[in-house]
Formats: C-alpha cells, sequence, structure tokens
C-alpha cells in the first residue's frame, strides 16, 4: 500500500508533501520527505531526545548524497533555497519509494544501477542508522555525503553566522560539540573516509513554515564529506547517534528493528493472547473471545511511535504518549483519549498500566496537566478534559483486565479529583451547586480540547459549561461510583451522577434537535452546531435520552461528517476506509491531526496524531 514509483518520486510537488517518520521509543526522532526536501524546521536524520521523552534537539539535518558511476555523476538529493530554487533535482533518479514496516526505503535508478537507502532509529537510543546498498551494477559505484549538523531546540531555526563548532576526528568518522556544555554527538561510517570541513549551508527555504506564518530560511553547518566505493551486492552505513560507540553493524541492527515490529503486529486470531503483566498481576485473561479483523499491520507500526518512555522517582521504565509528530510533546488530553486505541486495542497491558500510573504522580489540584514543557519547567494544567479522561482511561483499562491491584491503589486519587473538582479548583473549575454541572473558564485561557490560541487571543474560549466536559463530569461520576462498589468502597457518587443527568437536559436545544455547545456562559448559552455533543452519546455513560443520542447523532451526521472525520463547526456559520486511503498521504502510514471541511479535504497540523491513529485501531475493533 505504501510504494511509489516514478509518477509520485519524480513529481517534487507531490513527493515533498508525503513526509517519512521514525522514532526511537524516547521521543527522538527522524522525519523528511519522500523527494529528500527539507520543507520542515521538524525534519533531520537525527532529533533527539535529550531529557527524554523532550529536550528535542535537532543536531544531524540531513546527508546530501552523490554517486559515481560509469563514468557519469548523479545527484540523489535535493535543495529547495530561497527564491525556490530547487538544486539539484535528485529526486529525478528515484525509481522508487516504500515502506518497510516503518522504514522508508529509496531506490535509485542510476544507468543499469540500482542503489537503495534505508533510515531507521535504535529503539531506546538516540542514534539513527542510514544505510546504502547496492543492489544492482555492472561495476563499483563510488558514493559521496556530505553531512548538514546542527544544534537547535526543533522548534527553532538557525542562522550560522559565525557559530564555530568543535568537529573533531574520531575512529570511524567525526564528533561535533556545538559549544561548551553541548551534548557531543557523533557521525560515524562503518567503512567510508572523511574529509573534514566547516562550511555552512545558508538559506534553505522551507515551503512549510512558510506556510504557517514563518520565516522558513535556515542556515545548517556542513562538516564533512564521507567517501566509499561499493561492489554490487555491498552496503555502506552512516551511523548519526550522541553516543560515542554505537554499533556499526547495521545488518544487526536492521533485524532488531524489524524484530521488534514483528513483535507490535498481532496474530490472525486474539491480539493480547501471549501478553501478561511479567511480574505484577495476572490480568483477565481475553483469549476466549472471538477472532475478529485486523486493522491494517500499519496502524499498529504508527501506533507504537507515540508511545515513549517517562521516567519518574518511583519508575524509572515509566511511559507516556507523545501527542503528535513532527512538534507535540506528551499531553494529558491527549494521552487519556489515546490509551484506549494505542495499547488497550493493541494488547499492550502493561504499557497502559505504566502510563496511568505516570500520571497520577502529576495529579495537582485535582488536575492532570495539560502538557510537559519542552526545557523541562512546571507541567501546565490548563486543561479541564484532561482529567476527565483519566477516569474514562482507567475505566477502559479495568473493563479490559479486572486489575483490582491498580484500581485500589488510584481510588484515592480518583477520590481526591472528585473533591477537588467540587470545591473549585484552577481556572474557576467548580461545580455548580445549583445544578451539580461543571463550570469552568476564564479570560484568556482555553481549557477544552478546542485551544486555539493567537496571541492573547483565545479563539474558541467556550467559557461556562460546555457539552462534552459535563458528559464527560458525568461518565467519570459513574465510572467512579462502580469503582467504589467493586472496592467495598461508599458509593456517594451515583447520587451526583444522577443530578448531573437530570440537569444536563439544560444543554437541550429544542428548536435545532441537538445540545448546546455551551450554556450558563458570559453571553448566555451557545447554540453552535459542534461534534463536541457526540460525546454525550458516545461515552459509555450518557446523559442523553435515547431519542435525544439519536438526534444529536442524525443531525451531526447531516451536518458535520466529512469522508476524514467532522468539521468542528457547521458549514453555513457565520469513516473508516477513507482514512486507511489517507495513511497513504501526507505522514506515510498515519494519520494527520486535522484536514480542511471541504474537499479535497487537505490535511493539516501534526503529520502523525496519537488519537487519530488511536481511535481509528479502537473504531475498528469495535465494528469489526
Amino acid at each position: 500500500m505504501l510504494d511509489f514509483g516514478r509518477d509520485v518520486c519524480g513529481d517534487l510537488s507531490t513527493a515533498a508533501r508525503k513526509e517519512w517518520l521514525v522514532t526511537n521509543g524516547l521521543g527522538g526522532f527522524a522525519s523528511g520527505t519522500v523527494g529528500g526536501v527539507l520543507t520542515r524546521r521538524y525534519h533531520g536524520l537525527l532529533i533527539a531526545a535529550i531529557n527524554p521523552p523532550l529536550g528535542r534537539t535537532l543536531l544531524v539535518a540531513k546527508l546530501d548524497e552523490a554517486a559515481s558511476y560509469g563514468g557519469n555523476d548523479y545527484p540523489l538529493f535535493a535543495n529547495r533555497w530561497a527564491g525556490d530554487v530547487v538544486n539539484p533535482e535528485g529526486h529525478r533518479n528515484l525509481e522508487r519509494f516504500h515502506l518497510e514496516g516503518t522504514t522508508p526505503v529509496w531506490t535509485f535508478a542510476l544507468a543499469d544501477a540500482l542503489l537503495e537507502k534505508r533510515i531507521w532509529m535504535e529503539q531506546g537510543a538516540n542514534t539513527t542508522y542510514i544505510q546504502y546498498r547496492l543492489r544492482r551494477a555492472g561495476g563499483p559505484l563510488t558514493l559521496a555525503a556530505k553531512v548538514l549538523v546542527n544544534y537547535r531546540d526543533y522548534h527553532g531555526a538557525t542562522q550560522g553566522g559565525d557559530w564555530q563548532m568543535l568537529i573533531t576526528s574520531v575512529p570511524h568518522g567525526l564528533r561535533v560539540i556545538a559549544y561548551d556544555g553541548a551534548t557531543p554527538f557523533y557521525l560515524l561510517s562503518d567503512r567510508a573516509g572523511v574529509a573534514q570541513s566547516h562550511d555552512w549551508y545558508k538559506n534553505f527555504s522551507l515551503s512549510a513554515e512558510k506556510s504557517r506564518g514563518f520565516d522558513g530560511l535556515e542556515d545548517h553547518l556542513c562538516i564533512g564529506e564521507f567517501r566509499a566505493t561499493l561492489q554490487p551486492g555491498e552496503t555502506l552505513t552512516f551511523v548519526a547517534s550522541v553516543e560515542a560507540r554505537p554499533s556499526l553493524d547495521s545488518a544487526a541492527a536492521y533485524a532488531r528493528r524489524r524484530d521488534y515490529e514483528q513483535a507490535l503486529l498481532p496474530n490472525d486470531s486474539d491480539l493480547a493472547e501471549n501478553l501478561s503483566l511479567g511480574t505484577e498481576p495476572t490480568i483477565a485473561a481475553i483469549s476466549s473471545l472471538p477472532p475478529r479483523p485486523l486493522a491494517p499491520p500499519q496502524l499498529y507500526l504508527a501506533a507504537d511511535q507515540f508511545i515513549v518512555s517517562r521516567a519518574t522517582p518511583d519508575d524509572q521504565n515509566g511511559k507516556t504518549i507523545i501527542a503528535g509528530y513532527p512538534w507535540f510533546g506528551d499531553w494529558g488530553r491527549d494521552t487519556m483519549i489515546s490509551l484506549p486505541g494505542l495499547a488497550l486495542s493493541t494488547g499492550r497491558f502493561k504499557i497502559a498500566r505504566s502510563i496511568l500510573r505516570t500520571f497520577a504522580r502529576f495529579v495537582s489540584q485535582g488536575m492532570l496537566p495539560n502538557r510537559f514543557p519542552d526545557a523541562g519547567e512546571t507541567p501546565e494544567y490548563n486543561t479541564v478534559d484532561a482529567t476527565l479522561w483519566y477516569f474514562e482511561a482507567i475505566r477502559a483499562y479495568y473493563e479490559t483486565t479486572d486489575d483490582d491491584e491498580l484500581l485500589r491503589e488510584l481510588f484515592p486519587i480518583l477520590k481526591d479529583i472528585v473533591n477537588w473538582h467540587v470545591r473549585g479548583t484552577r481556572y474557576q473549575i467548580h461545580v455548580d451547586a445549583t445544578d451539580g454541572l461543571l463550570y469552568a473558564g476564564e479570560a484568556g485561557v482555553q481549557l477544552t480540547w478546542m485551544d486555539a490560541k493567537v496571541g492573547d487571543w483565545v479563539v474558541t474560549p467556550r467559557i461556562g459549561k460546555p457539552v462534552e466536559i459535563n458528559a464527560l463530569w458525568h461518565n467519570a461520576l459513574r465510572a467512579l461510583a462502580g469503582f467504589a462498589r467493586r472496592l467495598n468502597e461508599p458509593d456517594t457518587y451515583t447520587a451526583m451522577a444522577d443530578r448531573v443527568q437530570a440537569s444536563f437536559g439544560k444543554f437541550w436545544f429544542e428548536i435545532g434537535g441537538y445540545c448546546y455547545d455551551v450554556i450558563d456562559g458570559p453571553d448566555g448559552n451557545n447554540a453552535s452546531l459542534r461534534p463536541n455533543q457526540l460525546f454525550a452519546v458516545s461515552l459509555p455513560h450518557s446523559p442523553l435520552s435515547a431519542k435525544q443520542q439519536k438526534a444529536v447523532v442524525d443531525t451531526c451526521a447531516r451536518t458535520l461528517l466529512t469522508s476524514h472525520g467532522l468539521r468542528s463547526l457547521a458549514p453555513d456559520h457565520s469513516s473508516l476506509e477513507p482514512l486507511i486511503h489517507h495513511l497513504n498521504d501526507h505522514g506515510l502510514g498515519s494519520v494527520s491531526e486535522i484536514f480542511d471541511g471541504d474537499p479535497p479535504f487537505t490535511p493539516r497540523g501534526c503529520f502523525a496524531q496519537a488519537w487519530g491513529v488511536a481511535e481509528l485501531l479502537r473504531a475498528w475493533q469495535e465494528v469489526s
């Protein structure tokens, strides 16, 4: 499915829009385009997570390779410069691009020679492998590769100026120290010689950044040129790493990557038949479940790319979920929404357990963090729904596993969260004593998933009582009541949930036949037709009547449904198969963050979004 020929590879307008991604389980990654041009500040061969899962730093931007064969020279790379000048046009030598698992593979046709290139990362290490194999040739081929490096936060952009990095020859290659105190990194080869240099290549034009309103120009430093000659069948390997002595055996490294990914794929029957929690409590067996049609294998591999390490003082092997590539870190809301699809639908219960325990350690004043800043500052708690999604993630986990031990461990935290919401916490988040509904918001702050903000302007503030927040609040109380009964704890939550359900009728907009988006806001009730109300139907515990649920679904389907999901607002305001097809587009093998609401539904935002992959997997499981 993810296989393109010259019609795509040779057309730079198309090949530059299709992006590949490889990850290392730490939050580090490498990404780029099929055509080889850099279009984002987030493209590079080694974006290392210096402080996993964050502290992500661009170290190695790209290799500019050229081949000499049969008396002719062939560029294998393309660069776009200021003024939108593309030079050289190495994409014209691309015969094929495809994915092997998550590994991007380019095949260059050079007269009668075929040269393959692969890029992957070592799981659990800030190490990237770039391997070349001369598949077919009538004689030797010489490959030269210039190495372009940087050292900056992955959100940034560099203008080189007079910046002098310390470049040192080491066995098999070069070591780079960008400045005093910077983490050293290495560019090594198993067989190539290297001529050292220090030349700034200026004014790379980043078209995707321009479209986002940024300057879109950047400089990278060329630290040297590697050169080696390959005979037919031979390989040449480059390794970019923060480790001084990474393995240079690319065959063994690639075998490790393939074995790791193969283990992620389900059998043709039960996903979790052979999984267990190791030394932790045994999870309820689910091997008696009937076989179901499996989702495309690429989705299982994509799901793994978002699961990364987050060590805590109590658990050095803690896990979390990256919200999206290339620019998001681990966000509380995205993690809890994504957990059922990424971890439960794929049978990775131990990881789900770790994530739930990891986030429990960051609960503050009854709230989960919205996000962890990239530089490691204090977590930000500006979200009202992340905490409520935590209840739903725990409910889904417990329904799948019957893990009483974890439920008993987390129950006091969940009780404390509810108590904070009743008496009030940050950002005016509190239960309204008159109706039991949850109020949230204050000027200048965006607390729901509709959290776009431009400067001081909150695009969709939604101050008051948002519909999905109160659906989540009702669902959380019902879940907690069930937990209390399971653990033989006093149940004070059923009565609270009953009151919320009785008050939820205030959301019903009778004239429109759907729910208000927000009630009791500064300007009264907001009757904008938005998809948020669907959570009042889809959550396990709905506060709506069956008739109202059907009306909501019918209205949203008629007005908001598109091939790639739901519009965030009715188009007249002042399904699985299309999304499977989308795996071929934009972020190859993954699901984009957002799409335009009108045809051709152009993908935008992150090219790989955790909850997009998670919900596609979960929905596939639900309907199969």
